[in-house]
């Protein structure tokens, strides 16, 4: 999202399981999946899904890209760059459509392994974004060396706890170093009206989180998108 001009960037597929006794934390079963090997098979159905309904909006003519996040053993599974292109065949999505995000953590382990398989993706046309940049290795060289597209900002930056010159020279600094690469930043878990206004004189215009919109299913997002429009006029006024 860019707050300032409204303009709607993507979306993030995000996995949720509302359980027999009500929703279970990603926190909770994403591990597990990961402990008992489920997370390949369930990482593809998450690509498919995506690249699916971003298919169906591109065909609607509302092309939006869609970014999922990828763990380390997907990553690792031999066979992910065919489950990822034959995905994108199967929904015949365009692959500028697809954004991947990776950890800073998952970039540094087989390093040759990592360069390949993201430097073949992304000669497709595949997006790759690094998630939660600042709290793993944020070596500059890798940024370099990898070929990624996108910086998001992790969440804990914004955290009340972290506010203060320290935390506004961080995002300052990564701000300005994804400009000079000409790397997209994005700004995570923005909650209040105040969080906006300062990302925005920081230099970082694209943000995501709660004060534009939860996580919504399918069907519910194209409602959020259809009254976007409104709703940005609205917080525009009161920005």
């Amino acid at each position: 999202m860019n707050p300032a001009s409204g303009e709607l960037l993507g979306a993030e597929a995000l996995l949720r399981w509302n359980g027999p006794d009500g929703p279970v934390s990603p926190a909770t079963f994403i591990p597990a999946a990961e402990e008992t090997g489920l997370i390949v098979p369930l990482g593809r159905w998450v690509l498919r899904e995506a690249c699916a309904q971003a298919r169906r909006w591109a065909d609607a003519g509302q092309p939006l890209a869609v970014s999922v996040n990828i763990s380390a053993a997907q990553f690792a599974d031999p066979t992910f760059v065919d489950t990822v292109q034959d995905e994108l065949r199967a929904s015949a999505l365009s692959a500028h459509l697809l954004g991947l995000e990776v950890t800073e953590t998952l970039l540094m382990r087989h390093v040759e392994h990592v360069q390949r398989n993201l430097g073949v993706l992304r000669a497709q046309g595949v997006r790759v974004s690094i998630d939660d940049f600042g709290t793993g290795y944020s070596g500059l060289s890798y940024l370099h060396e990898f070929p990624v597209t996108t910086l998001k900002i992790d969440r804990s930056f914004l955290a009340p706890g972290r506010s203060g010159p320290q935390a506004t020279a961080l995002i300052t600094a990564i701000s300005g170093l994804g400009r000079a690469l000409n790397l997209q930043v994005i700004a995570e878990g923005v909650e209040q009206p105040a969080q906006v206004r300062a990302r925005l004189d920081l230099g970082c215009a694209a943000m995501q989180g709660y004060l534009f919109a939860p996580p919504l299913p399918p069907a519910a997002f194209e409602a959020w998108r259809r009254d976007w429009p409104a709703q940005h006029a609205a917080f525009a006024a009161h920005a």
